[in-house]
């Protein structure tokens, strides 16, 4: 197996030097995000390295002719590696193409009710992300992301994190655990956070996490890993025994800096 070894460690070098990132974008990049200028030198060196190697790895396509030039590109990079910052990037594996619209898309949806009837309407979408790619964005909420992050809401935050939760099958708000044990520690959190979150949500009380996230589990997850990375000391705060499940699951603490 060292030959494979030495040969992933020499296309991963050969990535890096292909797709270094400018220090103009970096910086610019910095300028636009706060949330990543504010973690530590480590932080900031590792994701930069994370998203030549994702830059490296993913296909970009702007629809409605929209062309994806550098600056967005790293700029949708770096928030994508954020949550994989202290994992690795091969969790976003299963996919490779990122479909990057101008602003929000109306999706033509289906639903069945209980009576058998089909019922057919738009759903106004700004992102999706879907088994086995590719995951769409909007651009208009991309580059907006360092000012909503005092909203606690980043598109691309969001929907990397329903990349993760899919990873074992269908989102369900239960990514890919270690172990047995680890998932029923899980669920045991996540169930009663959600539980309490859709109870202050139906009682119309403003929350630091989206109301979407009444909506599923899996909607949960992912607004609250939003608020996880942009928004950390304000949801350790406010959340502070799913915050610890989170820095427990990313194996970061972005409140601490």
């Amino acid at each position: 197996m060292g030959w494979l070894n030495r040969l992933s460690r020499w296309r991963e070098r050969r990535q890096l030097a292909r797709h270094a990132i400018a220090d103009p974008l970096w910086q610019a990049v910095l300028h636009a995000y706060p949330f990543i200028a504010g973690r530590n030198d480590t932080d900031r060196a590792e994701l930069r390295r994370l998203c030549s190697l994702f830059l490296a790895r993913k296909q970009f396509h702007g629809a409605h002719g929209l062309v994806i030039d550098d600056l967005m590109a790293v700029c949708i990079a770096a928030q994508a590696c954020l949550p994989v910052l202290r994992l690795s990037l091969d969790h976003y594996d299963d996919f490779v193409g990122i479909v990057v619209q101008p602003d929000e898309v109306l999706a033509p949806r289906h639903v069945t009710d209980e009576n058998g009837v089909v019922h057919e309407y738009d759903e106004a979408l700004t992102g999706e992300a879907m088994e086995g790619g590719p995951v769409m964005l909007s651009w208009h909420d991309v580059a907006h992301a360092g000012e909503q992050a005092e909203q606690a809401y980043n598109l691309v935050i969001h929907e990397f994190a329903h990349v993760l939760d899919m990873r074992d099958g269908a989102a369900d708000g239960v990514p890919p655990l270690g172990s047995a044990a680890e998932r029923e520690a899980w669920i045991e959190v996540i169930d009663a956070e959600f539980e309490a979150f859709v109870q202050r949500v139906d009682a119309g009380e403003g929350t630091l996490i989206d109301p979407y996230g009444a909506e599923a589990p899996e909607e949960f997850f992912a607004v609250a890993s939003e608020a996880f990375f942009v928004a950390a000391p304000a949801m350790r705060a406010e959340h502070p025994r799913l915050y610890a499940l989170l820095a427990g699951y990313y194996r970061q603490d972005p409140a601490a800096g």
